[in-house]
């Protein structure tokens, strides 16, 4: 099993960054690999009811790795942290297969009590560097979350979220479900859904400006306002 998941893992840390040129480098040099071998140790003994020692180990991956998983989270296959430092992952936290995050991700609880306080996280998703998702909401499969959005809603399957709060964007489905979005979402201004409603007022202002222009002007021939 810990060989399958070596194998796998490596693979996909080989297949996803270009920078990757070995499998020894992998091993021996990525942060993100090593914090998913601290949890999953810390998660076998959380579920042998060890707590204290899972809580220790996975605090030890945290020291090594700047990655903080709960022993408790739950991670799928083929998970890659890219970069990784600042991830924070927590305790109720469910993430599916083909998952990648990128560095100072937060998969944050918003509530103090016990029981589901953190995201579930779909197959295939991507989430941007900086990025929050907070509390017991579901990113459904083949989301992107771009960098620095912050979360706090569930969000459809095969939809990009960009801003604070998260909106969705424009997205064409077909070629992004192909294609690899680095940082959750396709370096285009243009997507960002604040600065199309801003492009949306400057458009509306710029036809205001074009009517009362013409309007002072018929006003000044002596024509009646409105022709």
């Amino acid at each position: 099993m810990a060989l399958m998941f070596l194998r796998e893992s490596v693979r996909v840390y080989r297949e996803r960054d270009p920078a990757a040129r070995s499998t020894l480098e992998v091993l021996l040099c990525y942060g993100g690999l090593h914090a998913q071998l601290f949890h999953k140790l810390a998660h076998g003994l959380w579920k042998a009811g060890l707590l204290l020692p899972a809580r220790i180990i996975s605090h030890l991956g945290r020291w090594l790795t700047g990655i903080e998983i709960h022993p408790a989270a739950r991670l799928g296959r083929r998970l890659v942290i890219d970069h990784g430092m600042g991830v924070v992952i927590g305790e109720t936290a469910d993430v599916g297969d083909d998952v990648y995050l990128y560095h100072q991700v937060t998969l944050g609880g918003t509530s103090s009590l016990r029981g589901r306080r953190h995201p579930t996280i779909g197959n295939g998703v991507i989430i941007g560097a900086g990025a929050k998702v907070l509390g017991a909401i579901t990113v459904g499969e083949n989301a992107r979350v771009g960098a620095n959005a912050v979360v706090v809603r569930d969000v459809p399957p095969d939809t990009t979220v960009v801003g604070i709060p998260a909106r969705p964007v424009d997205r064409e489905l077909p070629a992004s479900k192909l294609a690899f979005d680095a940082y959750g979402t396709p370096c285009d201004d243009s997507l960002d859904p604040l600065l199309r409603d801003l492009e949306g007022l400057r458009s509306e202002l710029t036809e205001l400006e074009i009517r009362v222009a013409r309007i002072a002007s018929g006003v000044a021939r002596g024509q009646p306002a409105g022709k």
